[in-house]
């Protein structure tokens, strides 16, 4: 049974950080794409992070890099974001998704957790 389970979201003033967290299972991650989405209210849902777990290769969104950072835990199944000097147009639901089917790191992946929320207050 394929799992991702996200955690971590919550609610922050500007300029504070949080760190999500997703554990994967069910499903072969390795030389594969981790990656950390993002959909605010009326909006399309975006690729903010990926991380190849072949190479620890990271990809980021320009509107979140230098501020975000994707990476693995020890245990390998778990996917990281750290997300520092928040913003209030950060504010949205982060989904974390594995196996990359489309093309490019924020193409569409097979698999998707339920979400975890992000509010920031200006």
């Amino acid at each position: 049974q394929v799992q991702l389970v996200e955690s971590g979201g919550g609610s922050v003033q500007a300029g504070e950080s949080l760190r999500l967290s997703c554990t994967v299972s069910g499903f072969d991650y390795t030389n594969n794409y981790l990656a950390w989405f993002r959909q605010a209210p009326g909006k399309e849902r975006e690729g903010v992070a990926a991380i190849y777990t072949g190479l620890d290769e990271t990809f980021y969104a320009d509107s979140v890099r230098g501020r975000f950072t994707i990476y693995r835990g020890e245990a390998k199944n778990s996917v990281y974001l750290q997300m520092n000097s928040l913003k209030p147009e950060d504010t949205a639901m982060y989904y974390c998704a594995g196996d990359l089917v489309g093309d490019g790191w924020s193409g569409l992946y097979r698999y998707w957790g339920q979400g975890t929320q992000v509010t920031v207050s200006a």
